[in-house]
């Protein structure tokens, strides 16, 4: 069975930082794409960054793009997503996902707990 553990989450001041790690356990962790994604209270989930194996492909929705980075260790098994320049707008509870391919979709295989971050105006 895969485990995700997400962490580092948190309270922050608008445009302040954060950085999350989301470390996976019980498959090889080789050739799979790992995702972020948040959801809002009354929101649904949405997609937010993603990067395959190699780390040398990523992706990001528009609202995020200059402000978030997406990297991976993979000697640590861990994906990381530094937020900077937080905005009210990005609190949200945050899941990382793994799956065989690369996608904005949410057709990961599986998923973390979430971890929450929230953004004081």
């Amino acid at each position: 069975q895969v485990q995700l553990v997400e962490s580092g989450g948190g309270l922050v001041q608008a445009g302040g930082s954060l950085r999350l790690s989301c470390t996976a356990s019980g498959r090889p962790f080789s050739n799979t794409a790992m995702g972020w994604f948040r959801q809002a209270p009354g929101k649904e989930r949405e997609f937010v960054s993603a990067i395959n194996w190699s780390g040398t492909i990523t992706y990001y929705t528009d609202s995020v793009k200059g402000r978030f980075t997406i990297s991976r260790e993979n000697a640590k098994n861990t994906v990381y997503l530094q937020m900077n320049s937080l905005k009210p707008e990005d609190t949200a509870v945050y899941y990382c996902a793994i799956g065989a391919q690369l996608t904005r979709s949410k057709e990961y295989d599986y998923w973390g707990q979430g971890t929450q971050v929230t953004v004081s105006s």
